[in-house]
């Protein structure tokens, strides 16, 4: 079934730093948004769809999964959804990066027990136990955790919230109170990055919400 674009939400406090280099895959903004699911209840009058069971939303290079995608269309038609994972695990959002001609493949991947996306503003919001990832072809080269995680799509600028306490209902288990991340250095990224689990040159872990 096809619907029109998402790419995801909003602002949550406290900055870190920008991914470098390239920007979201211009073309995706213009293609179909499909997607694959077990059912499927659409209200006409609210402009709203609930997509449940093994969700797929593929969109140009985008990819997003989880249990149930829940999308609305505001007045201007633009699409807005949350993707929810499955009770213990995690959603997924996948995006190719547009890189200049010749230069290797770059993408950026995220996961969260809740992913909200909105297509006007292009931005990704991945709450609770999030984690945003980039690559250049296999190479994990830069990774944050935190509780929440905003990536805007247009300008390749992230915040990340590393809350003191956890929010209400969150499972037990869940970490808060500091920021994790990996980056790696913008020359040694290009010429050899790291493997995912080798350590970097780089390492920061600036703690945000003051938790001991």
């Amino acid at each position: 079934m096809k619907i029109r674009p998402p790419s995801l939400l909003l602002f949550a406090a406290l900055a870190l730093a920008s991914l470098h280099a390239a920007h979201a895959e211009k073309a995706d903004r213009n293609k179909p948004m499909n997607i694959e699911a077990d059912a499927l209840r659409h209200d006409e009058l609210k402009q709203t769809s609930v997509f449940t069971g093994r969700v797929v939303l593929t969109k140009g290079t985008i990819v997003l999964r989880g249990a149930q995608l829940d999308v609305r269309q505001d007045s201007d038609g633009y699409q807005h959804g949350v993707v929810t994972a499955e009770p213990g695990k995690r959603a997924f959002f996948r995006q190719k990066r547009d890189t200049p001609a010749g230069a290797p493949d770059e993408f950026v991947e995220g996961e969260g027990e809740v992913i909200e996306y909105d297509g006007r503003t292009d931005i990704v919001k991945l709450i609770r136990r999030a984690e945003l990832r980039r690559y250049r072809e296999a190479q994990l080269t830069d990774e944050v955790e935190g509780a929440i995680i905003v990536y805007n799509n247009l300008t390749d600028v992230f915040t990340v919230d590393g809350q003191k306490t956890a929010p209400a209902g969150t499972p037990a288990g869940t970490p808060g109170g500091r920021v994790r991340a990996v980056l790696a250095p913008k020359e040694a990224a290009t010429n050899a990055a790291p493997a995912r689990g080798q350590p970097p040159e780089l390492r920061s872990t600036p703690s945000l919400g003051g938790a001991k």
